[in-house]
């Protein structure tokens, strides 16, 4: 076997990596082998975070042009491989748990209003959407993709609601920057609620214990609410 190259080294540590690895990681990983053992030097201990980012893009090109069954995604928190989406429904079969319940279309729409204008108030969703939003905000707390992000300098000081790291997660996102039509969207004028004395933020009280996951089983709280 010739000379290790810097792509495999970091193709194995990418493979047996339990979650996604930042280039800064990687870069610790590769140089501290062999630290310990004077016999064995290690050839890649001046492995600069450029060369690891390099070898990454290498190794991503060189998957799509052998067609394999697995690629290298950059997550929000880092590299990670995976299968290739058109083998999804075979190794689906290797997990049969329960199917994430789906968002609804009020949950969807919340959240992308969220997302666009982030930190808003409860309220000011509201004026957008024209209806209470209440249970649709206290579901999207409770599967983690949105959290309280403080509080509004406005009379009454309203929650600020903001989305989360697992929402980048959820939607294959590395920033808010890649939401699409993201600058045009968030130029676009929206109504505004009416200043207020305050809000009912029961919901933030309840929401607080989430998991961060999303729920396997739909909930109450999940219905579309009625205008």
């Amino acid at each position: 076997m010739g000379p290790v190259k810097l792509t495999l080294v970091i193709e194995a540590l990418l493979f047996s990596a339990q979650k996604p690895l930042t280039p800064r990681e990687l870069v610790a990983a590769i140089r501290g082998a062999g630290a310990e053992d004077e016999f064995t030097p290690n050839e890649f201990a001046k492995t600069t975070e450029a060369e690891v980012a390099a070898a990454l893009e290498q190794l991503k090109i060189e998957y799509l042009e052998q067609q394999r069954a697995f690629q290298l995604l950059e997550k929000a928190e880092g590299w990670q491989l995976a299968s290739a989406p058109q083998f999804a429904r075979w190794v689906r079969q290797l997990f049969p748990a329960a199917k994430p319940a789906r968002l609804t279309p009020p949950a969807l729409e919340t959240l992308a209003i969220i997302a666009y204008r982030q930190p808003i108030t409860r309220a000011d969703v509201e004026a957008v959407r024209g209806v209470a939003i209440e249970s649709v905000l206290q579901t999207l707390m409770e599967r983690g993709l949105v959290k309280i992000a403080g509080r509004a300098e406005v009379p009454g000081r309203p929650l600020l609601y903001e989305t989360t790291q697992f929402f980048l997660e959820h939607f294959g996102l590395r920033n808010l920057d890649e939401l699409p039509n993201s600058e045009e969207l968030k130029r676009r004028e929206l109504p505004k609620a009416p200043v207020a004395s305050g809000e009912n933020d029961a919901v933030a009280v309840s929401a607080q214990t989430s998991s961060g996951e999303i729920a396997a089983e739909p909930s109450t709280s999940d219905r579309p609410e009625s205008n």
